[in-house]
């Protein structure tokens, strides 16, 4: 059922053109959590319990300072689908030069401020010494891969503008399957220990960055277009680049302050809660890896049709990906109801952990239908690159989180899953809130 050709870019926009960017995204993220276990898994062999915590503490450090440059991923799928869609393929080569620079550019200033990062983080972050030296060997190793890292976030972005899924899912195994193979070498070949998983994540990284480099300059020539330094770094269109960045940034950080402030007043509850809902929170993100998948189809499909001027397409993508969305949630809901407590028991020996965690097994249920709204206007309006609006949005999202916590607190942890809820709820009704606006910016 082919909605509207300009709008998709390449081919017809229908369920098939959805699926064929959703699909290889979902299969990439539900490859991201086997490095974990597979790090896990080779430190563990080492006898030794210490070098798994200090992974982990380590590995916690780069979660939380690469995820608040997330929006190098964002905003370059946003600008580039746009580029696609109005045909202007020397601004699609432009996309992905603009996000290189400030990718190789910030990761040349975190390995500059790597001393400083290190000290605030594992001040903030309590281990015990051996664990927090052996963390700090790790993290001493994996902060040079920062360029090669950004470097991919923006690769990603740029095949996911372009509707290549496939490209993004190849990046991704590259970079999964060799960082598994280097840690087995590294670590249980040459006895490196913790540098050993940080030498292998390091070179994985560069050697994914090498490989997506070539995959985008074989692309690059079926494109067209030329290389112009005048169209890098015009000022407009550099400006933009930095204000859409700087924006998704913004909005990063307030909802990695959510998260946190959802886990530090699980702590305070004890252990018991802390230990069950960190094992439901992985229903939680289990349910993203799906749902990602439709909200970066929402991206691409909303950015080309921005891009084309094409109201109506700007509409059938939105449909389309949210009708998709709806129906992995409810999928989602239903493998969670029905096989929740088993999932439970796989996830943790512990049996008062497992009790408690199904007394709230009802939350993580529920979780995904509520979620999947914030998700899909996430995806539309980083694809119609309208990102002062999620960054407004997001700010409000996380002042009524903080009141809905505050006022449901005597609910204990009932309320604090309630108030998550309560966030999901706001970031989709803030957005849905300019949604109209986005819509009326679109020449019909």
């Amino acid at each position: 059922m082919a909605v509207s050709q300009r709008a998709a870019g390449r081919g017809p926009l229908n369920h098939r053109a959805v699926l064929s960017i959703a699909v290889p995204i979902m299969l990439s993220n539900v490859s991201t959590p086997l490095l974990g276990i597979v790090d896990t898994g080779v430190v563990g062999q080492v006898p030794e319990p210490t070098y798994i915590g200090a992974v982990a503490l380590g590995a916690l450090v780069f979660n939380f300072v690469f995820w608040a440059f997330g929006f190098l991923r964002m905003g370059t799928t946003g600008l580039t689908a746009q580029a696609l869609g109005a045909g202007d393929p020397s601004e699609i080569r432009a996309s992905l030069g603009r996000a290189a620079v400030i990718a190789v550019a910030v990761g040349a200033a975190l390995i500059a401020l790597q001393w400083p990062i290190r000290e605030i983080a594992f001040f903030l972050i309590d281990g015990s010494p051996r664990v927090e030296e052996l963390a700090r060997s790790y993290y001493d190793i994996r902060i040079w891969a920062a360029p090669a890292t950004l470097l991919n976030f923006a690769l990603l972005g740029w095949f996911i503008g372009l509707g290549r899924a496939r490209m993004a899912l190849i990046l991704q195994l590259v970079l999964n399957i060799t960082n598994m193979a280097l840690d087995v070498l590294f670590v249980l070949g040459l006895n490196l220990g913790v540098q050993g998983v940080g030498l292998g994540t390091l070179l994985a990284e560069m050697i994914a960055a090498g490989v997506g480099l070539a995959i985008a300059a074989r692309h690059l020539r079926r494109v067209g277009g030329h290389w112009g330094w005048a169209q890098l770094r015009a000022g407009d269109r550099m400006r933009r680049t930095i204000a859409v960045n700087r924006d998704i940034m913004i909005r990063s950080a307030a909802l990695i302050v959510a998260f946190a402030w959802f886990m530090a007043h699980s702590a305070t509850q004890g252990d018991t809660i802390l230990a069950a809902n960190a094992v439901l929170m992985q229903f939680v993100t289990f349910a993203a890896f799906f749902l990602d998948g439709l909200a970066f189809a929402a991206e691409a499909l909303i950015g080309k049709a921005v891009g084309a001027s094409d109201r109506t397409g700007l509409s059938a993508a939105a449909r389309l990906t949210t009708g998709w969305a709806a129906g992995v949630a409810a999928a989602a809901c239903v493998v969670f109801a029905v096989a929740g407590e088993v999932i439970i028991d796989l996830l943790t020996v512990d049996e008062s952990v497992r009790a408690t965690a199904r007394i709230y097994l009802p939350w993580a249920v529920v979780t995904p239908l509520v979620s999947v709204w914030a998700f899909q206007l996430d995806g539309i309006f980083v694809g119609a690159t309208r990102t002062a609006e999620m960054r407004n949005a997001m700010l409000a999202a996380l002042a009524i989180f903080l009141l809905a916590w505050w006022l449901l607190t005597p609910l204990q942890n009932h309320g604090l899953w309630a108030a998550l809820c309560v966030l999901y709820a706001a970031r989709a009704g803030t957005l849905a809130y300019y949604f109209p606006a986005l819509v009326r910016s679109v020449p019909a």
